[in-house]
């Protein structure tokens, strides 16, 4: 199934959860993670499931000053 992670779109298997789709894009902590404009908690990656055409978003802190 076919969904948008950061504009880019990636082919995951149907029914996959957030924190596989990590895996599989190789995510490196720290980061957030929005669906479809939704935040979703750590604690929530391994309940949440991706639908065809999810826009993900991983968010990487930036710092500086």
């Amino acid at each position: 199934m076919r969904v948008i992670v950061n504009q880019i779109e990636h082919e995951v298997p149907k029914d996959s959860m957030v924190s596989q789709l990590l895996t599989q894009v190789n995510a490196k902590p720290p980061y957030a993670v929005a669906v479809n404009l939704n935040f979703i908690p750590k604690t929530q990656y391994a309940n949440q499931l991706l639908q065809e055409n999810d826009q993900i978003e991983i968010i990487a802190p930036i710092t500086g000053g």
